[in-house]
């Protein structure tokens, strides 16, 4: 997939009327989101904030939280 590197522009072509143009779009989206929110995780665990106040910030459960970004996991996703 083609990343696209301007955010406003994903959010103008997420509303696209045409299917491929949107869809791609959000997939390109979720993708940045995932890698904003593993970056956010790492930034509070390095300031020394716990699994729980992390979860509750997410709105997530702690152990759902500690499985996905744990020590040993990979650092952000490469993307071919």
């Amino acid at each position: 997939m083609e990343k696209t590197t301007s955010t406003p522009q994903l959010a103008t072509d997420a509303g696209s009327r045409d299917p491929a143009v949107g869809l791609r779009a959000v997939a390109s989206l979720r993708l940045l989101l995932e890698d904003l929110q593993e970056l956010q995780v790492r930034n509070a665990r390095a300031n020394g904030w716990s699994w729980q106040e992390i979860a509750s910030a997410l709105g997530v459960s702690k152990q759902a939280v500690h499985k996905r970004y744990a020590e040993g996991r990979r650092l952000l996703r490469k993307r071919s």
